[in-house]
């Protein structure tokens, strides 16, 4: 029998929009990467390393699903870009600092991201252009 929790999860997911999505991928990736500050500062390097290989993950999907005919798919391709690199670099060298940069970022992504669903709501438009969809399933 299934947990009733996992269910609910499963069907917010199965029944998400794209934007939705992504927008529950940015939570995921600011989750792991505060967990991770957390892993780092209390000596956990095993747990740092996974959880940062986990919002490196997202940040590459990100990237991949990016639609690049649109201009601003190429901005957030070096945002994504700029921002893998630095958890790389964060992994190395079990640096808090340069977590916290990026977890700044991320939050500043998210946060426009959440605010462009609801501009988009407000509007009227059932679905928001697929290049800002980053992360989203094509």
């Amino acid at each position: 029998m299934q947990n009733p929790y996992d269910k609910y999860r499963s069907n917010t997911v199965f029944t998400a929009t794209k934007e939705e999505l992504t927008l529950m991928l940015y939570d995921g990736a600011l989750k792991f990467c505060n967990q991770a500050i957390v892993a780092l500062e209390n000596k956990n390097f095993s747990r740092a390393n996974d959880l940062i290989l986990k919002v490196e993950d997202i940040v590459r999907e990100f990237q991949v699903t990016l639609d690049m005919k649109y201009d601003i798919s190429e901005q957030l391709n070096l945002i994504y870009d700029y921002l893998y690199s630095r958890l790389v670099a964060a992994n190395l060298g079990k640096d808090v600092e340069v977590l916290k940069e990026v977890r700044d970022h991320l939050r500043s992504l998210r946060d426009t991201w959440k605010e462009a669903m609801k501009l988009a709501r407000q509007s009227g438009r059932t679905a928001m252009p697929t290049p800002v969809l980053a992360g989203a399933v094509r």
